[in-house]
């Protein structure tokens, strides 16, 4: 059984909430975190010696540092699937195992490398958001795991979200530390 505080420490800003529409505005509010995510991160974690990055933000959690690389690794399978539902119909995505990407030997190099990362990452993402339309806002691609339809203004909403759900697991380990 889940435990409230586990609840808070595994979703510190809540869960991700799907909108129930989609206008100019929840979009513009979309990119501009999605915009500015890599320089917020970079703020939060450059200054962190090793020891507190290889702290775990929950008892069983990943350590800040492999936050810092699954955000780069995640945001870059996003830009995969943005690209795919732009050039194909209603492609199918091929999931990937989050958590066994974590155990791989890349999470153990310096955050810069994943900051690097997600600064261009991030840059194509804006871009493609800010020229889209309304007909591509609503292209879609199909999570097989899921069994979910995501259309591309929901992932953009969703990672959004997920940008500062991280970052928040990030910061709330850093309170910790200054009690």
């Amino acid at each position: 059984m889940t435990t409230q505080p586990d609840e808070h420490l595994r979703y510190p800003i809540g869960r991700f909430a799907k909108p129930n529409e989609y206008n100019a505005e929840l979009l513009a509010q979309s990119i501009e975190t999605i915009k500015t995510l890599p320089a917020r991160l970079r703020a939060e974690v450059i200054e962190l010696t090793d020891a507190q990055l290889n702290t775990p933000y929950r008892e069983g959690g990943w350590t800040l540092k492999q936050v810092v690389h699954h955000l780069a690794d995640s945001h870059m399978n996003a830009l995969m699937r943005i690209k795919l539902a732009l050039t194909e119909d209603h492609p199918t995505i091929k999931p990937y195992d989050e958590a066994g990407w974590a155990m791989q030997i890349d999470y153990r190099l310096p955050v810069e490398s994943s900051l690097k990362m997600l600064e261009g990452i991030h840059q194509h993402m804006v871009a493609l958001y800010e020229s889209l339309d309304e007909t591509q806002w609503n292209r879609s691609f199909l999570h097989p795991e899921r069994g979910v339809i995501y259309t591309i203004a929901l992932s953009a909403a969703m990672y959004a979200w997920h940008s500062n759900h991280h970052l928040a697991h990030i910061t709330q380990t850093m309170k910790l530390w200054s009690k």
